[in-house]
């Protein structure tokens, strides 16, 4: 029988890995606002934080989570 916290587990990691790659992109950007690779990065993972998967995942508000780490980087 599986244990339903495994795949608790399973779907925090996937979101704090995009919390990771969302906040190192935003710092890229920040240092290089010409860099495409993070400009893409961003666009990328603002999508997952938009689509039906990340509702699946987590209950939390995927725009909140994007404002938070764009105040978080690039400050207010």
């Amino acid at each position: 029988m599986c244990d339903i916290s495994n795949y608790e587990k399973l779907a925090n990691a996937i979101i704090l890995q995009a919390v990771k790659d969302y906040r190192m992109a935003l710092k890229t950007l920040k240092r290089n606002p010409n860099s495409y690779s993070a400009s893409d990065t961003v666009k990328e993972i603002e999508r997952f934080f938009h689509s039906q998967w990340y509702t699946v995942l987590t209950d939390v508000d995927g725009d909140f989570l994007i404002r938070r780490l764009r105040q978080e980087v690039y400050g207010s």
